[in-house]
């Protein structure tokens, strides 16, 4: 039975950061990229407890459990979040293959995912699909990165930041 939990956050300025496929590698890039976030969102693959503690020193962290985190640690984490943040609900699942819900039909404004390593960003029935891609170890020729958000009063910026490495 999966774990989901939920939350709901009022940020002042409306600054999210997004991660994922870490896989036990924080790169100074990534916590850079970061940097001025009120909260950051781990979608999966994080790899070691480490990961997190270092995050936590930017802003505070939500994170779900993907499916190469194990031991206690990760046993703590959910696996699906809830959020709402600002008025803006977000689901967050590691695989989006593994969705079961219609995001739309549920009121979500935003699905968050990581798993393909893939950074990408589609809209499909009023909800936008965000993959940051892997801020971790590189796999294959595909891009680190990260996705900065931005939700404030009803406006939601989103965009795929491409880390220098």
């Amino acid at each position: 039975m999966l774990k989901v939990q939920s939350r709901r956050l009022i940020l002042k300025a409306g600054r999210v950061g997004v991660i994922s496929d870490t896989h036990g590698l924080l790169r100074p890039e990534a916590l850079a990229a970061l940097e001025g976030s009120e909260l950051i969102i781990h979608a999966g693959d994080i790899g070691k407890p480490e990961v997190l503690a270092g995050l936590s020193a930017v802003a505070p962290v939500a994170a779900i459990r993907g499916n190469n985190d194990r031991g206690s640690w990760a046993k703590k984490l959910p696996d699906i979040l809830n959020l709402t943040i600002n008025q803006t609900r977000i689901y967050v699942i590691h695989d989006v293959n593994e969705l079961e819900i219609d995001a739309a039909a549920e009121g979500f404004n935003f699905v968050i995912s990581g798993h393909s390593h893939k950074p990408g960003m589609t809209r499909r029935g009023g909800v936008v699909f965000i993959n940051p891609g892997s801020a971790g170890p590189r796999r294959f020729r595909l891009p680190v990165a990260v996705a900065p958000l931005t939700i404030q009063a009803g406006n939601v910026g989103a965009k795929i930041v491409e880390l220098n490495i």
